[in-house]
């Protein structure tokens, strides 16, 4: 069967994205599985340059067709603010923790008219041969003033983020499987990207 290596370190994005490509006949496998431990520097200035530069890199590494994201939260008060370097907002060393104490004062300070948010995310399928496409997805919503009380790890801004069509957090406790699809920015993408992987990969569906 085809391998397809998921090029990502973050367990919630690993878990999300072999949740949405489980029903393809492919074996979707992680870095973990193929012994490759190498960081990729995420220099692009984009979310695009980011997602392709480690399609690319993690591609050639392990030899086999590679999946990888960047993404973030753009808050429109702050001119869409942290965007690109939303997991390095506060610095390289900064935790989940402390991006979470951040956000908890930023949301408190956004002006009640102006509490739009939106998340957006690039995904990436490169082959061996450097050959790369990209697709996009996003979702908008606002910040709330208080956030939903857990926290999901990997995912320091969803608990301040705020689905009012159906007035619940983007949160796996609080979103039904259909709700988590329907209102999910990667799954978005990936629904994109499915005939460019059953072509790509020469998958029979």
């Amino acid at each position: 069967m085809q391998k397809l290596l998921i090029a990502t370190k973050n367990k919630g994005k690993l878990g999300e994205l072999k949740e949405f490509l489980s029903d393809l006949p492919i074996d979707l496998v992680s870095l973990t599985d193929v012994g490759i431990e190498d960081d990729v520097e995420e220099t692009g200035t984009t979310y695009q340059e980011n997602a392709e530069l480690k399609a690319v890199y993690y591609a050639k590494m392990s030899n086999l067709p590679a999946i990888s994201d960047d993404g973030g939260i753009e808050i429109s008060a702050l001119n869409g603010e942290p965007g690109v370097h939303s997991k390095r907002w506060l610095g390289e060393e900064a935790t989940e923790e402390d991006l979470i104490n951040h956000m908890k004062k930023v949301a408190k300070e956004l002006p009640d008219e102006n509490r739009k948010a939106y998340f957006k995310t690039v995904v990436s399928l490169a082959r061996p041969d450097g050959k790369v496409w990209s697709v996009a997805g996003e979702i908008g919503g606002v910040i709330a003033k208080e956030p939903y009380l857990k926290h999901l790890k990997g995912y320091p801004y969803r608990s301040f983020f705020y689905l009012p069509e159906i007035k619940k957090f983007y949160h796996e406790n609080e979103l039904n499987p259909e709700e988590m699809k329907k209102y999910n920015h990667r799954y978005k993408a990936i629904q994109q990207l499915r005939p460019l992987l059953t072509q790509e990969l020469s998958l029979k569906v």
